[in-house]
């Protein structure tokens, strides 16, 4: 994949693995996709390795291991910020980005060398946007989906319902690899989006099991109950899931929550 040059960030970490993933598309006409945290190291990284080559700035969404790099390069090299702000409150907002073209649904950004897709992908963030590399039929995911570990859904601004059904949409669309946010190259996609759904869904049935046992229970509680096969360290991360299908489930009538217990209907 000619086209692609990977650049790690060093901001390893619970939430985001070996660093965070940004990518520089092309030869000579250069997209650079998630610039990532605004570490001066890796932006140097990045301007040295891209040699002024440099003509857009792409966001697949606006967490702060994502996108604060991107203003600090784009005043720098005096090129355009592309991507999209969030529906509503975000407890990992980067307030610097501010999209100075705003993407949507189906747009294309065409160069000579290649042309990018965008989708539209919300469920880990409202403004969630994947870009598939059409040439290649490479799509770079940002965290719809992640290299070794599933995405955390934090509420209020991620949505499992969302997520499930973004999923669903890659299906329509031919990609034969990921280029994740978060870890290495992946192939046979079709399998892995199939894989990820019936996880999400099992853990779904889980809750429902582990209310229909203890009858009601509290959202700290319940993830140790529905994470028990997932180290204690990581239960912090694991709430904003649970709390994400906790909504889902509430919304379909098959949980109710009254001041703060849960219970299934």
């Amino acid at each position: 994949m000619d086209l692609i040059k990977k650049i790690t960030a060093p901001n390893s970490g619970v939430f985001t693995g070996e660093g965070t993933n940004t990518y520089l598309i092309g030869k000579e006409d250069l997209t650079l996709v998630d610039p990532g945290p605004n570490i001066k190291e890796h932006i140097d990284k990045i301007i040295q390795v891209a040699q002024g080559k440099i003509q857009r700035i792409l966001v697949t969404h606006t967490h702060t291991d994502h996108s604060p790099a991107a203003l600090p390069i784009s005043k720098v090299l005096k090129v355009p910020m592309y991507g999209r702000l969030v529906d509503g409150e975000s407890s990992w907002e980067d307030e610097t980005f501010i999209p100075d073209v705003v993407l949507n649904d189906g747009d294309l950004i065409e160069t000579n060398e290649y042309t990018l897709e965008v989708i539209h992908t919300p469920g880990h963030a409202s403004n969630h946007l994947c870009f598939l590399i059409k040439e290649l039929n490479c799509l770079l995911t940002g965290d719809h989906i992640m290299d070794g570990s599933t995405v955390v859904i934090g509420p209020p601004d991620g949505s499992m319902q969302d997520y499930l059904e973004s999923l669903d949409k890659l299906h329509s669309y031919k990609i034969d690899s990921l280029a994740p946010g978060h870890g290495n190259y992946m192939h046979e996609p079709k399998k892995i989006i199939e894989s990820i759904t019936r996880h999400r869904l099992s853990r779904e049935n889980k809750v429902i099991r582990r209310l229909e046992e203890v009858y009601s229970s509290d959202l700290e509680k319940l993830t140790s109950l529905v994470y028990d096969d997932v180290s204690p360290q990581l239960h912090i991360i694991a709430k904003f899931s649970l709390e994400a299908h906790l909504i889902k489930l509430i919304k379909e009538g098959v949980v109710k929550e009254d001041n703060g217990i849960f219970s299934k209907i």
